[in-house]
């Protein structure tokens, strides 16, 4: 059979759009506005009155802008015509099935379709859960199916993946990227297998949110914050849940289970309840939150949430603080002290290493002011607030001491024991560590109800979240005493219990560590994994983009623990990433990771 050949314009000219809901719409609409004959077909009068509708208010909101002239305006009107039956995409060049998650019903549709299309015309499923292979299986023409997942909302979202199957001709993908291409999007070649690459890793991670919420690990309003102000994401796990809807989530998961086999795809048990409740989320007026009506994004106070103002007890005194260490996270945490106005006591292994680590606060505190975000005046009084010292024994009198130095446990026991000996009795003790137990640094110590973990993001002046980690021993008090101070020097606290990874560790890691076995698995190359993400999934970087900044050893250091702690075997890290770490390829610290960077 001849399929439409590629030229610089595509000539998928006439489209058929079988499916009028939100996606179908929203497609239907990018088509019309880049010049094509759209033909909206869907069974229910009803919805194709609302697709004629959402259209023309969308092109009046461009006139008003300016984008449209009046004229413009309604030859895109013009372009959209709707039918409730699907003989009506006989002369279609191109077909977008948009039903919902449902083989049987896409099956159907594909059947009929096939006796009424041309020869030639191209027939794309919009699934992102369903087995394209086997769609194009049971066609005639098993060569001219493939998939076409656009994100929602259509017209904002620049990413489509086009999806081809062992079965799908060449020529049918290179006319539908052309098509993509001239449609503003972003088109990404990828394979055919549940999620495919953006929902793949997007819908593991929404699945582990999930089951961190359901194990009463951490609030739904912290697992939310964590992931937005850890991570830059727009929106957190379980409110993207909400959006998405519950039971579709539901379904991609389980069709992912169904092909992977690893347990961290298994749909979360709530997940089920929920759906089975008829709590999908926004469109049902309530999910993992509750909202004004059904369809509204807008939350409204129920039983889970949180008081406002509500206080945790009565907290410590603490106007020092000294903070231990002298690497990039020990002179941030310090310089955030100072500036909300601590005595800070900055202590290193040498009088040398803490003036260095002050100077760095010094000249961090100039590009602050040279870009205007901090006055002269402001940047004297902050270092002038930091008294740099050669040992511990300068923490005697602080209130709080705060240790950020190597990510090794024997180090911080060590250096926890000292600090039982040297500081006051009362202070609070605090670690930063990412992945280590809390628990195994109070121990420590004689007071271990004296002991919490505050976990900074770096750059800590720039990062406003810190995990605060409460171990089974650590006193109300104490808890109470870091939230306050959280809250004084501007950050935001999440809380959460003393395991691996915490909130955004546990949640960001097995994601990337994902991605790396996309590749490993010769699924996807690098940049159209990270351009999935970035333009499917709102992520500020690619995976891979952000594994070689974090560094890939830290990555792998990581990995390993989040693995021996939940023994789950999805969480073994890639042996890809382990070969890279093996050949000293670190991300950009050492110039090559992932990718090459030049060396400066």
């Amino acid at each position: 059979m001849d399929l439409p050949s590629t030229s610089s314009q595509s000539t998928l000219q006439t489209i058929a759009v079988v499916g009028l809901g939100t996606m179908g719409t929203g497609i239907a609409e990018v088509l019309a506005r880049a010049g094509r004959e759209v033909v909206g077909i869907d069974i229910s009068e009803s919805a194709t009155r609302r697709a004629t509708a959402s259209l023309a208010a969308a092109t009046a909101r461009s006139v008003a802008r300016g984008r449209l002239t009046e004229e413009e305006r309604e030859g895109v009107l013009a372009r959209l015509r709707t039918y409730t039956e699907l003989e009506a995409a006989a002369g279609a060049d191109l077909v977008i099935e948009v039903v919902p998650e449902d083989y049987e019903l896409k099956h159907r549709i594909f059947t009929e379709l096939d006796a009424i299309v041309r020869p030639d015309a191209i027939l794309a499923t919009g699934t992102n859960a369903l087995s394209v292979t086997r769609l194009a299986a049971e066609s005639q023409r098993p060569e001219r199916v493939l998939g076409l997942h656009f994100f929602n909302p259509a017209p904002a979202m620049k990413l489509v993946e086009v999806v081809s199957s062992v079965l799908t001709a060449p020529p049918a993908v290179e006319a539908v990227t052309a098509l993509a291409r001239e449609l503003g999007k972003e088109p990404v070649s990828v394979g055919d297998r549940p999620g495919f690459v953006a929902d793949g890793l997007l819908f593991g991670y929404l699945n582990q949110a999930a089951a961190m919420y359901e194990s009463k690990y951490a609030s739904r309003e912290d697992i939310d914050a964590a992931m937005k102000l850890g991570c830059g994401l727009p929106m957190g796990p379980l409110a993207l849940l909400d959006l998405i809807g519950v039971d579709t989530a539901r379904t991609v998961l389980e069709a992912m289970y169904a092909s992977s086999g690893d347990r961290l795809h298994a749909p979360a048990p709530i997940l089920g309840h929920l759906a089975e409740a008829g709590l999908t989320g926004q469109k049902s007026g309530r999910g993992f939150y509750t909202y004004a009506e059904p369809g509204s994004s807008e939350t409204v106070r129920d039983a889970q949430t949180p008081l406002e103002g509500a206080r945790l007890g009565e907290g410590r005194p603490v106007s020092s603080v000294g903070v231990a260490g002298s690497g990039t996270m020990a002179s941030g945490i310090a310089q955030v002290f100072a500036q909300a106005g601590y005595a800070v006591v900055l202590a290193a292994r040498s009088q040398e290493k803490a003036e260095a680590a002050k100077a760095a606060i010094g000249k961090s505190l100039g590009r602050a002011v040279s870009k205007g975000r901090l006055t002269q005046e402001a940047a004297d009084g902050t270092l002038a607030r930091i008294t740099p010292a050669g040992s511990l024994e300068a923490f005697a009198e602080v209130d709080l001491a705060v240790e950020a130095v190597a990510e090794d446990l024997a180090v911080k026991q060590e250096l926890f024991a000292t600090l039982d000996k040297v500081c006051k009795p009362g202070a609070v003790l605090a670690t930063t560590t990412s992945s280590l137990p809390v628990i195994a640094c109070a121990r420590a110590t004689s007071r271990p109800q004296d002991v919490i973990g505050m976990h900074f993001f770096n750059p800590a002046p720039a990062m406003k979240l810190v995990e605060v980690v409460r171990t089974v021993l650590t006193s109300d008090d104490v808890h109470a005493t870091v939230r306050a101070v959280c809250t004084k020097v501007r950050k935001h606290p999440v809380d959460c219990g003393d395991r691996a990874g915490f909130i955004v560790n546990a949640l960001l890691f097995p994601y990337l560590n994902n991605a790396i076995k996309m590749v490993e698995q010769h699924y996807a190359g690098i940049d159209d994994i990270d351009a999935a993400m970035k333009l499917g999934g709102g992520y500020p970087m690619g995976p891979f983009e952000l594994l070689d900044v974090v560094g890939l050893d830290v990555s792998l250091a990581i990995e390993k623990v989040l693995h021996k702690e939940f023994r789950e075997p999805g969480l073994a890290p890639s042996p890809l990433l382990e070969h890279l770490v093996a050949a000293g390829c670190l991300g950009r610290k050492t110039g090559r990771g992932f990718r090459e960077y030049a060396r400066r």
